[in-house]
């Protein structure tokens, strides 16, 4: 378990019998080693992990010892759960609770050293204890600790002299920590001390002596507290010549100046003229008071008067200015609210993890300030004159929204060091796909270092796991050099709990916001959602996400958003999803306040919408400019294609269609794919319930790949922005689903491994056939990026409900006509091409005669053309190759190509037979012969070293000829 140091001020715990309820109390007040110690929590305190547990008799406890050996600054758990073991989670009867009623739960241990069976010679120093329920395992988790969630600690004392406060009540955190006191000028405060034997017992605050006891176990007293600021009391026992000492610190309110807010600032982090100072300011209504504790100069993580901040004539701001910085220097900084709460500053740039930072290799964040020792919580970072970046695109601009061809990745899955520097030496690859647009799963701090990113917590800084800002600015510029536009992620539904957003407003005792939170709703309104939900109604709210949105515009030079989940973004009520997804204007309200704002100043910026709610609101979104997402369905109508199941209206792939019946788009705005970050891989599902006819079978991955070339035909021909998840393009076929040891928990759709790490399986760039679904994804992306006139036409119609599927799009000056057979056996294509002629099939150099009417075309199971009115060449730089084709076909590729002196022929016969080989202009004219010969059944290489040696630069045809069948390869000579 984690182990957090919440170390703040030194004293212990209160007595049993104390008049101040408290987490935890035990007897003897003094415990020794191989006494007996019976240990009693109050589960209304601290965490309130079992406050009011509905089965009060299934409480266990966990415990362990730290001794003289313990690590981790000897906070470390030894001999857990006593010689007996005990599993976390487990009801291991030695280890049971017993409940005393009013959320009072007990367990007693019969002498320490023995119940946990600690070696003679070693020294216990203290006691570590949770108590827990006994399914701790078993979906959330339910413990009783420290109000942080840390383990709770009772020590374990000798026989010389010891003292420590018993009230004002402590937490049993590592080195113990009070409670929350808040106190103020002329208040006054009780105090009591106790002592382990009759002892001389001395009382001082602020260093002058207020009572004193002598031959006494106890000290009490009610001093009034006369000055404002921090606030030292003292309790000490002679015994003798020794000395001992306990303490408790806190701070005396002195009252809160009220002031205006200075001129020109704004919430969150201000950096002022010089560089040596800063005024930061809170949004933080009817709090009483906030202060700024850090490691600025003079600060040193304590209240101050000096850095309390200042309150607002209206009481919603707190601010302050800190002077004297040096330039350059990160400074670590928490807001201290009502003198117990510590947050970071909801709008930093960036924050320190003290569970999470020691995880970062320095290769990816460079310098990487270490955690304040001894605090606890996240921390914010400021820092005047920090190093800029130099831009080198200042004025890129993106595709037209209806031509974007998206990349979605998700950083830690796509490079497997996790780092904006890889990822900048990784876009050749993408630019080599035809790509024009990047789009990143969530960037910003989340919880932890491994996730998907939907779990946000600090939306202004970019996640350290992935590297520096300026790293991600030198990807972001170097995407932009390469005419490639990134687009950000963002979850403006909901945030979780590591947030400040919902730290400053949070009701503990039901674990959720409080009904004061600004921005959060206390119980999200809806059918369902995820985390702490936003309310977008509610001011605070708008202007936060407002602030956001126009942040990575400018800043980071982003280019557009997806938004996740906004069918969330309303407070309109609804108990089922078919409530929830009826036609909300309130919501499209909303997200028509959110676009105005950003296409305000960046007009062209993209904004696509994870909407997912009735077609009408979809069509007034995608009427107002926005881009909405095709959704699950389109995913899973490819795969039945993919697999080869048509049956009752199966793979019916019109959803993909902006204006078909299924969606009634009047603009081409809709964001289809056949893969998203939260669908199943489709090879996955090929290989493995792929249909099977005869000898012919999906589940064979060189015919599953020829497929997933023959969906991508359709998918990339249909007008409309198009999207791949990452590794699409070469088949990516480990289960969305699969753990990182490559187990799928069963039944299969268990998602408990769905977030965890894949790794990037970079090494399908060494198989050709997986290089061949590359090559065609890429030929027809560039068909797409070259002939955008043809798809932006509106003049389209198609058939893709059947297993025989067309679409037919027309132009001007080129038209195309794609024909694919998805079914499992052979079939024919009932097809009119739009005139009569030659029409050129883009993806083989082979040409067929259109009648102008409706004529057959056979297919065999998983073939596909697309055919073009015009011989387009210049798309292709990279050659397409074709090798795994039915067995009684010829085979054959060249690889490398574009060709070197290394390249190859590889043929495959299904026969004895001749076989010709020549290479062609593209005019069809003969240039060379490469072979002429019988060969026999089987694979055959041909170098072609000899061949193209001295041929000029350009594109050429090699035609292969063999029992009646032929070929073409395009083959580029650089």
């Amino acid at each position: 378990m984690k182990r957090l140091l919440p170390a703040l001020l030194l004293g212990l715990l209160c007595v049993p019998v104390c008049a101040f309820a408290q987490l935890l109390t035990w007897t003897p007040l003094f415990p020794k080693d191989n006494d007996n110690i019976t240990i009693t929590l109050d589960a209304t305190k601290g965490n309130q992990g079992l406050n009011n547990y509905s089965n009060p008799e299934n409480i266990y406890v966990h415990v362990g010892v730290t001794t003289n050996l313990s690590n981790n600054g000897g906070q470390q758990w030894l001999y857990v759960n006593g010689p007996g073991g005990g599993a976390w989670g487990s009801a291991t009867p030695a280890l049971k609770a017993t409940s005393l009623g009013n959320n009072k739960y007990q367990f007693t241990i019969n002498n320490i050293r023995t119940f946990f069976g600690v070696p003679a010679g070693e020294t216990i120093q203290k006691i570590g204890i949770l108590f827990r329920d006994a399914n701790a395992d078993a979906g959330q988790v339910r413990k009783a600790a420290n109000a942080d969630g840390t383990d709770m600690y009772i020590p374990v004392y000798t026989a010389n002299a010891a003292v420590r406060f018993t009230v004002p009540p402590f937490q049993p955190t590592f080195v113990p920590t009070p409670e929350t006191i808040t106190k103020a000028v002329n208040d006054n405060i009780s105090l009591t001390a106790n002592s382990n034997k009759p002892v001389t017992l001395n009382l001082y605050l602020n260093g002058t002596l207020i009572q004193t006891a002598s031959a006494a176990t106890s000290i009490s007293a009610t001093p009034t507290l006369t000055a404002g600021g921090n606030t030292t009391i003292i309790a000490e026992a002679i015994d003798g010549a020794t000395s001992v000492k306990d303490s408790v610190k806190f701070f005396v309110n002195g009252g809160v100046t009220t002031a205006p807010l200075p001129t020109g600032v704004k919430d969150g982090i201000n950096y002022l003229a010089g560089n040596t100072s800063v005024v930061l300011v809170l949004y933080a209504p009817n709090k009483g008071r906030v202060s700024v504790i850090g490691d600025f100069p003079g600060n040193n993580w304590t209240e101050q008067t000096s850095n309390q901040m200042k309150r607002t004539p209206d009481g919603n701001y707190w601010w302050l200015q800190i002077d004297g910085l040096t330039a350059s220097t990160e400074y670590a900084f928490q807001y201290l609210v009502d003198g117990s709460l510590k947050i970071a500053d909801p709008y930093t740039e960036k924050i320190l993890d003290p569970s999470n930072d020691g995880f970062i290799p320095a290769t990816v964040y460079p310098g990487l300030k270490a955690y304040p020792a001894g605090q606890t919580g996240i921390v914010s970072i400021v820092q005047t004159s920090a190093p800029t970046y130099n831009w080198k695109n200042n004025s890129f601009t993106g595709a037209d929204k209806r031509n974007l061809i998206i990349y979605e990745l998700l950083v830690r899955d796509f490079v497997a060091t996790h780092s904006w520097q890889t990822m900048i030496d990784t876009l050749s690859y993408l630019q080599r796909l035809g790509i024009n647009a990047i789009e990143l799963m969530p960037v910003t701090e989340f919880e932890g270092n491994d996730s998907w990113g939907y779990n946000p917590s600090f939306s202004f800084a970019p996640d350290k796991y992935y590297g520096t800002k300026n790293k991600l600015k030198e990807f972001i510029d170097s995407c932009h050099s390469k005419k490639i536009a990134v687009i950000m992620d963002v979850v403006p539904n909901h945030v979780y709990g590591q947030s400040p957003l919902a730290q400053l407003y949070w009701n503990a005792a039901q674990n959720r916001p409080a009904a004061n939170n600004p921005w959060l709703n206390e119980v999200q309104p809806h059918a369902f959602g995820f985390g702490d939900d936003f309310n977008h109604e509610s001011a605070a709210t708008k202007y936060f996400w407002k602030r956001m949105f126009d942040f990575w515009m400018r800043e980071y030079k982003m280019d557009g958003f997806r938004m996740d989940f906004t069918k969330g973004l309303t407070q309109k009520a609804s108990g089922n999803d078919a409530q929830f997804s009826a036609y909300d204007q309130s919501r499209v309200d909303i997200l028509r306040s959110y676009g105005d704002t950003i296409w305000k100043n960046f007009p062209s910026a993209y904004i696509i919408l994870e909407h997912l709610a009735a077609t009408n609101e979809e069509q007034a979104l995608q009427n107002l400019g926005f881009l909405l997402w095709g959704g699950k369905r389109d995913n899973v109508v490819f795969n039945e294609a993919t697999m080869g199941y048509h049956n009752a209206g199966g793979s019916n792939l019109s959803s993909i269609v902006y204006n078909s019946a299924e969606r009634g788009f009047s603009n081409p705005h809709l964001v289809a794919y056949m893969e998203s970050h939260d669908e199943e891989r489709l090879m996955y599902k090929n290989i493995t319930y792929g249909n099977v006819s005869g000898s012919y079978s999906v589940k064979n991955d060189s015919i599953a790949l020829r497929r997933m070339e023959a969906a991508s035909s359709l998918f990339f021909m249909v007008p409309g922005p198009k999207m791949i998840w990452q590794f699409g393009e070469r088949g990516y076929d480990k289960s969305i689903f699969a753990c990182p040891d490559n187990t799928i928990p069963q039944p299969y759709g268990n998602e408990s491994c769905k977030l965890t790490p894949k790794e990037p399986r970079w090494q399908y760039m060494q198989d050709i056939k997986r290089q061949r679904l590359y090559d065609v994804t890429s030929a027809l992306i560039k068909l797409r990026n070259t002939q955008t006139t043809m798809f932006n036409s509106t003049s389209f119609s198609y058939d893709l409900v059947g297993a025989v599927k067309y679409f037919k799009i027309n132009s001007a000056d080129l038209s195309a006509l794609v024909v694919a057979n998805l079914d499992v056996v052979v079939a024919n294509a009932s097809v009119s091409f739009q005139s009569a002629g030659t029409w050129y099939d883009y993806l083989t150099g082979g040409t067929i005669t259109a009648t102008g009417s409706l004529q057959t075309i056979p297919l065999q199971p998983g073939e596909y053309h697309v055919y073009l009115s015009k011989n387009i060449v210049n798309a292709v730089t990279t050659p397409v190759i074709d090798i795994d084709r039915p067995a009684n076909e010829l085979g054959a590729l060249v690889y490398p190509n574009p060709a070197s002196p290394a390249s190859v022929l590889r043929v495959n016969l299904p026969r004895t037979a001749q076989l010709r080989a020549e290479l062609q202009t593209m005019q069809g004219q003969a240039v060379r012969s490469v072979f002429s010969g019988t060969l026999s059944t089987g694979e055959h290489r041909i170098m072609l070293t000899d061949k193209i040696n001295n041929l000029a630069a350009g594109i050429y045809l090699l035609k292969i000829e063999s029992d009646r069948q032929h070929q073409y390869i395009k083959i580029m000579i650089p």
